[in-house]
Order: structure tokens, then C-alpha cells, then sequence
């Protein structure tokens, strides 16, 4: 294959622009409603037709003019002349078509084209004085549209009428000489023969509308269906991307199996409201909660700020991690910052609302294995020493202040400032040494 004509955009324009009418692809939901999308589909139709049409008679031309220089004897030079007519009136229904009021008006462009096509033949006829019926072209013409053009029905009764009215009109007014195309054909045959012809072709277009309307209706359900499936899809996308990690929600959907790394270096916050149980008592069920949301919401747009994964909360505890499920090197400065921003959300949180909420803040830094368990309400979730360290740390730590494992102080003792609180007991582990994170160098 020539490799110079492959690929070509105007080529593959022009199939594209071709082919278009051909396939029922458009879009339901763009056209808005039936008429719209049924006007459409009629313009597309026509420009269809007159493509076949012009094309037709430009190779029945052809015809001719080989016979011309070839086979002079077969050559009918008063054919060719209704054959250029045919085609010069096809080009001003293209032009037709292409202007506002056709556009506008493609019922006209179409009645233009079918006469046009059936009666140029005849309108030669009429001024030689004979009148000859086509039973070729007009059974042709009736069909293909039907087919390739089925615009209303109404049309298309109208287009047959227009051919039968001339005929007859021309006839009794001019006192036209009847030929019939075949020695058989008599009158009465002929008119019933166009009857069951016209019957038929506009039965099927009537059909094929009613047709058309249901599977339009059908299809802009479907998309409608089809709309409301995907956002339901990207709310439950959201969902859950608000319980899992983006790259874990991704595996869980395509693995379906359990899911757990572990990881060597990581920082891990857990965070309580001092006091909850008894505030719990002294307000109603419905505040309680906002009180909740409104500072977990607060803690959930600084994890969101610092690029950390919050874990889950359990009551009045909040859990929060950086260095997973991808890790970073700054995991414990990502967590500190976080920390220390906490305390002045609060701080805000309780100069607004005139409460007086304090928390206390637990880290610890290590290794832990994360994964998703369960098969029903399943949360991504962290285990480990590490864990229970920050767990720790918080349960055991002082009202307003943030309390660090040895490890975390290693990590942040060069940027941020402490104080060492001294050794305590820690349930589990014993004798520690822990610090008290205080704010940035």
C-alpha cells in the first residue's frame, strides 16, 4: 500500500462525514428532545440521499458518454440532457440544504429532491407532447427514500402525490399522449401497482417512526440511567476514598484479597479530648456530636494541609499517620507540625464557642504493618509496638500537652524544642524516659 495516502485527516474526515448518516450515534442527550434530535437526523438523512443520488446518475452519465464514443448506436442524447438536469437540480438541493432556510426547512429540501429525481424525465416528455409513466424510477425513488430517507410519512405522501397530480394535471390539461411502458400495462394496473407501491413505502416509514420514537425515549432513559450511574459511582469513589488510602482503595478493588505492608519508618499521633465523659453529660446528644465534628473536621483539614493519612477516630480519640501508605523522610516533622497546629485549632475552637476543650497528644516513631481487614465495614489500620506507644503516650500524657517517645525526640530534637518530662511508667513496656514537645526552634 502506497504509505503516502495512510493517515490522512481530510481523508478520514471526509469517510467520517460520510458515514456519519449512516450510523445512528448522536448523542440523545445533546439533542435535548425528539423534535430536535428528529430534525437532525433528517438533515443528515438527506444529504445522504442526494450523495447516492448524485453519484447515481453521474455514472448512468458515464454510461452515455461511452456509448457516445463507443457505441454510438445505443447513445440517447435526450437522456443525457434529463441526466444533467437531474444532477444540476441535485446540486441546488445541496445548496439548499446548506442554507439557513433549508436548514430550517429540510421537509422542502427533501420534496425538491424526490421531484426532482421522478419528474425531470416527464417535464422532457411533457414538452414533446408524450407522456410515458416511469416504472423503473419511480418504484426506485419511492423505496430509496423510504429507506435511506425516511423523513414523515406525510412527506413522503405528498412527494407521490405531487408526481401522480402532475402527471394526470399535465395530461388532461395539454391533452397529452399516453405511452405505456410495457404493452401489458393498462391504466388501471398502473394506478394499482403505484398504489401498493406508495402504501407500503409510507406504511413502512409510519412504522419506522413509532419505532424510532420508542428506542429515542429507550436511549435517553439509558443515558439518563447511565449519568446517574456514574455519579452515584463517583460518590461512592468518595466514600470510599474518605475510609481508605487512594492507592489502597485502587488495590482493594482490583486484588479483592487482604491487604498488609509493613513499614520501617513511620510517625504515628493518637490525640483525645480531655474531660469528654463529663462534657458528655452536661449537653444534649445533637451537641455533642457538632462539638465533635466541628474539631475532628478542623484536625481533618490539617492532616489534609500536612499530606497525612488519618487513620480513624474511636469516641473522642483522633489517630492520624505520616510515612504511609508512601513513604516520606520529614514523617516525623509532618507529624509534629500537625501536633502543634492542633493545640491552636483547639485553642481557636474554644475562643469561638467560649468551651474550654484541652487534648492530649501521643507520638510515637517506628515500624508498623498496615493492611485491611474484614469483609464488611473494613478500615485501613495500623499495628505494631508503635502504635501502642503512641497509644501510650496519649493515655498517660498531661491535659494540653504533646508527649513523644525517645525515638520521635531523636527525629525532631534538632528542629523543634522539648522538655524532657522524666522517666514514667509505661503499662507494657515499663520504665521510659518520655519529652514534651513544645513548639519550633
Amino acid at each position: 500500500m502506497n504509505q503516502k495516502f495512510v493517515g490522512k485527516p481530510w481523508l478520514d474526515a471526509r469517510i467520517r462525514n460520510i458515514l456519519t448518516p449512516l450510523l445512528w450515534t448522536q448523542s440523545v442527550s445533546n439533542a435535548g428532545d425528539y423534535g430536535t434530535w428528529r430534525h437532525n437526523f433528517i438533515q443528515n438523512r438527506l444529504r445522504l440521499g442526494l450523495w447516492i443520488a448524485f453519484t447515481s446518475f453521474l455514472t448512468f452519465t458515464g454510461l452515455e458518454v461511452r456509448n457516445h464514443f463507443f457505441k454510438p448506436d445505443q447513445f440517447n442524447f435526450s437522456w443525457v440532457v434529463t441526466q444533467i438536469t437531474v444532477e444540476l437540480s441535485l446540486l441546488v438541493c445541496f445548496a439548499f440544504l446548506r442554507s439557513t432556510f433549508g436548514q430550517k426547512y429540510p421537509g422542502l429540501a427533501f420534496l425538491i429532491f424526490s421531484w426532482s429525481v421522478t419528474l425531470s424525465p416527464h417535464i422532457r416528455g411533457t414538452f414533446s407532447g408524450v407522456l410515458e409513466p416511469s416504472i423503473l424510477v419511480w418504484p426506485l425513488m419511492f423505496f430509496g427514500q423510504a429507506t435511506l430517507m425516511p423523513v414523515h410519512w406525510r412527506l413522503h405522501l405528498i412527494s407521490q402525490l405531487g408526481v401522480l397530480v402532475y402527471c394526470a394535471g399535465t395530461t388532461a390539461a395539454l391533452n397529452l399522449q399516453v405511452k405505456m411502458p410495457a404493452p401489458w400495462l393498462t391504466p388501471a394496473a398502473l394506478y394499482l401497482y403505484m398504489f401498493w407501491i406508495c402504501f407500503i413505502c409510507d406504511l413502512s416509514v409510519y412504522l419506522y417512526e413509532r419505532v424510532q420514537r420508542a428506542e429515542f425515549n429507550a436511549r435517553q432513559e439509558l443515558e439518563l440511567a447511565y449519568v446517574e450511574l456514574t455519579a452515584e459511582k463517583e460518590r461512592s469513589e468518595r466514600l470510599l476514598l474518605n475510609v481508605l488510602p487512594e492507592s489502597i482503595a485502587v488495590r482493594l478493588k482490583q486484588e479483592h484479597q487482604t491487604i498488609a505492608e509493613s513499614f520501617t519508618d513511620v510517625t504515628v499521633l493518637f490525640a483525645d479530648i480531655v474531660g469528654f465523659t463529663e462534657l458528655s453529660s452536661q449537653i444534649s446528644p445533637p451537641e455533642l456530636v457538632e462539638l465533635l465534628n466541628q474539631i475532628f473536621s478542623a484536625f481533618d483539614h490539617l492532616a489534609e494541609e500536612h499530606g497525612l493519612e488519618k487513620i480513624k477516630t474511636i469516641g473522642d480519640a483522633y489517630m492520624v499517620v505520616a510515612g504511609l501508605p508512601v513513604p516520606r523522610k520529614d514523617h516525623a516533622q509532618a507529624i509534629a507540625n500537625m501536633a502543634l497546629d492542633m493545640q491552636q485549632a483547639l485553642d481557636q475552637f474554644n475562643a469561638r464557642t467560649g468551651q474550654s476543650c484541652r487534648i492530649r497528644i501521643g507520638i510515637s516513631t517506628g515500624p508498623v504493618v498496615a493492611g485491611v481487614i474484614g469483609i464488611k465495614k473494613f478500615i485501613y489500620d495500623l499495628w505494631g509496638d508503635t502504635v501502642n506507644m503512641a497509644s501510650r503516650m496519649e493515655s498517660q500524657g498531661i491535659a494540653g500537652c504533646i508527649q513523644v517517645t525517645h525515638s520521635t525526640y531523636d527525629c525532631l530534637k534538632d528542629r523543634y524544642q522539648f522538655k524532657e518530662r522524666g522517666i514514667i511508667h509505661v503499662k507494657g513496656k515499663g520504665e521510659m524516659t518520655t519529652y514534651l514537645l513544645t513548639g519550633k526552634k
